[in-house]
Parts: structure tokens; C-alpha cells; sequence
């Protein structure tokens, strides 16, 4: 199972948290592989502008902050209603690619999810600065991943982001969250827990008639 995603997206917080609940109670979990693909929504976000979420989205979209915020405030809902907190008014608009390379260096540990999960956090609930290497070289240490500090310092995940944003072209993801099943098998967006499980079943049978 190939994901992309973007530490920037909420809708990718929410279908990563329904994905891991149908995940959770599927009976083939041991057999499934998932990794973890980059995508920027915002590629042109300055490294450390500091600028709000809400300011930044009025300024690029060009959008009035009292439409910004009825949006906020419908996704958040959603959010709280998968046990997630989601506050906007802390949000820092971010360029993610450096968080993007943790996230594949701490995947070459085996530690992706947890430190993605941890970024999600970090921007969208304590308004973090995720695009700040100290933030970053913090949270990969908390989640246990050795020589994250030198590892960004070298530059090291770059390619493989990428790699993964040539790779969503040419897969033509559209939007993210974006999740592919066995190269075969498409579910985009931030669906219901029963989708996914849906997903995860389809998989299985159309790669070795396993039906249940």
C-alpha cells in the first residue's frame, strides 16, 4: 500500500487515522506493507515565513478570511468527530519537504509512521513550525530515530522525495491524501473507515483470490 500525503494537508491527519483504524482490525495486517509517499501542496511555501495558515491561504488563494474560517472550522469538526484535534489558529503554513526527508529517514529505521504521525501533530494540534530542522531533529529523537541531526544536515531523504513527487505525477495523484493498493487499485481523499477495509479486501482478492 503506497500513500501520499502531505504534512501540510489535515485531510491526509484524518484519512491517516481512518486508514490505521481499518488497518487496526483488518486480519491480513500482518501482509501488508505500507510506505509512506511525499507530496506538496504548497511547494512555493517560503522555509520559515512564520505566516499564519489562515493568513497564508487568504494571501495565496486569494480567498476572504471569513470563508477561510467557516472551512477551518467544518474540518476541524470532522477532525474532533476521528478524536483528533485540529486548531487553526496556531497553525503555521510550513514548507514540508524538509519533514518529508524525516519522514524517509526515520522510515529506513522503520519508524515513518510514527514520526509522520508525530509531524501531523505537531503542525496541526501544538503549532509547531514543522519546517524548522531543530522541530524536526526533536521529533525524530523523541520517536527514537539515531543520527536524525546529521542525517539532515546531509541532505540526506531529498532524493527520495522526489523521487515520490515525480512518481505521483506519473501516477497522476490529483490530490491527497491518495492511497494505492498494490499499483492497481485507487481510493483518494480522506474516506470512511469502511472504505479502507473495503480496500484492504479488494487487495487481497484480486492479487490471490483470497476471499473471506
Amino acid at each position: 500500500m503506497e500513500i501520499w500525503s502531505d504534512i501540510a494537508c489535515p485531510w491526509c491527519f484524518i484519512g491517516k487515522t481512518r486508514f490505521a483504524a481499518a488497518l487496526a482490525e483488518f486480519d491480513r495486517r500482518d501482509r501488508v506493507e505500507v510506505t509512506w509517499r511525499s507530496y506538496q501542496l504548497s511547494p512555493e511555501t517560503p522555509v520559515g515565513s512564520g505566516e499564519r495558515e489562515l493568513d497564508a491561504l487568504v494571501r495565496m488563494k486569494g480567498l476572504p478570511a471569513e470563508q477561510v474560517a467557516v472551512m477551518f472550522e467544518r474540518v476541524a469538526g470532522v477532525a474532533a468527530a476521528d478524536g483528533l484535534t485540529i486548531d487553526f489558529d496556531t497553525v503555521i503554513a510550513a514548507n514540508t519537504f524538509d519533514a518529508h526527508r524525516l519522514v524517509h529517514i526515520a522510515s529506513a529505521q522503520g519508524l515513518g509512521d510514527e514520526v509522520l504521525s508525530s509531524l501531523f501533530v505537531a503542525h496541526f494540534t501544538q503549532g509547531r513550525v514543522v519546517d524548522d530542522i531543530s522541530v524536526l531533529v526533536e521529533l525524530a529523537e523523541r520517536a527514537g530515530v539515531k543520527g536524525a541531526s546529521d542525517a539532515l544536515a546531509r541532505g540526506e531523504g531529498a532524493d527520495e522525495v522526489r523521487s515520490d513527487l515525480a512518481l505521483a505525477r506519473e501516477v497522476q495523484v490529483s490530490g491527497v491524501p491518495f492511497f494505492v493498493a498494490d499499483r492497481r487499485m485507487v481510493v483518494s481523499g480522506a474516506q470512511q473507515v469502511e472504505v479502507f477495509a473495503q480496500l484492504l479486501d479488494r487487495g487481497f482478492v484480486e492479487l490471490d483470490g483470497d476471499r473471506r
